[in-house]
């Protein structure tokens, strides 16, 4: 009796589009990462009957296909960015097109055989609708505030009435999101990685996974400077101004620039680091910036790595 052979369905996923490579087909095509395209791309992967169809975590960008994916009963696999880069080198494969990342992720599911990946749609939808809506109410409730020192006192009484129902909405928010999340493997272990770290708290770890979908996709430098924490040179000419940080993305520096009041205090990590530099002569702000891109670097590799907050690693 003659076996069948696997059929491995490698998915690279971008905003605008997914390109797909079926081996041992040798079967490529391109669809829009849109509603329309996941299902022209589900209809034409399942006439395959495929053994696998494997697609990168990125956080946010796969979570429309692979909800497709599973509610279209199909075996899918979620697999870990740094497994399947490490997969690469080890072939010697260090191109790098849509193309060829498609075609890598396809051969990495026929060599290993990784262990299909289950997921609940319906909460992993929810769970990104959620976030959506927190950093929303986040954004409405910190304009309040801010119109709160500028306005004059006859409309302070009704400024503060919406910012505690702001706040109430995003307590029963959060909550509803804990209970999600919880139930929801991929999840849970991304909440349990940032939160593993002494000095970060729900808020932050909620802003990273909402705000910072690239999180564990990017080099040190790169996710630095998308937050906005890598210090940028000011030269021109014989013109050389002090380095100093901007740009990024605002809402994720100005939380981690609280959290890590609190962790300089409760990390010793960070502690010793903050201590050293301000004994050195540091401004205080300096670093407290220093020690927020250290612990960005950490995060960018503990989850790329998929590895817990190891003190003696970090």
């Amino acid at each position: 009796m003659k076996t069948r052979k696997e059929i491995n369905v490698g998915v690279d996923t971008g905003k605008k589009q997914l390109d797909i490579y079926i081996r041992p087909l040798d079967d490529y095509f391109t669809v829009p990462n849109t509603k329309d395209g996941i299902n022209k791309a589900i209809k034409q992967i399942k006439k395959h009957e495929p053994t696998r169809i494997i697609i990168e975590a990125t956080g946010r960008l796969e979570l429309a296909f692979a909800c497709a994916v599973s509610k279209a009963k199909l075996p899918l696999v979620i697999a870990n960015p740094f497994q399947v880069h490490q997969f690469a080198l080890s072939t010697g494969k260090l191109a790098k097109t849509d193309k060829l990342d498609a075609k890598m992720i396809a051969h990495y599911g026929e060599a290993l055989k990784p262990r299909l990946t289950e997921i609940k749609p319906e909460n992993t939808q929810k769970i990104s609708d959620l976030l959506v809506r927190r950093a929303e109410i986040l954004e409405m409730r910190t304009m309040e505030k801010n119109r709160l020192s500028i306005l004059p006192k006859h409309l302070q009484s009704d400024i503060k009435k919406h910012i505690s129902y702001l706040t109430k909405a995003m307590t029963k928010l959060e909550k509803e999101l804990d209970t999600l999340i919880e139930k929801t493997s991929q999840w849970k272990r991304l909440m349990a990685l940032l939160l593993s770290v002494k000095g970060i708290g729900k808020v932050l770890a909620y802003t990273l996974i909402s705000e910072l979908p690239e999180l564990g996709q990017l080099n040190r430098k790169q996710i630095a400077a998308l937050v906005g924490v890598a210090p940028m040179n000011k030269e021109s000419g014989a013109y050389k101004g002090q380095r100093k940080v901007r740009g990024g993305r605002h809402r994720i520096r100005t939380v981690l620039f609280m959290a890590m009041l609190s962790a300089v205090q409760s990390n010793t990590k960070f502690k010793r680091t903050y201590t050293r530099m301000v004994e050195a002569g540091k401004p205080k702000k300096v670093a407290l910036v220093a020690c927020m891109r250290k612990l960005m670097c950490i995060l960018n590799t503990m989850v790329k790595n998929d590895t817990l907050w190891d003190e003696k690693l970090a």
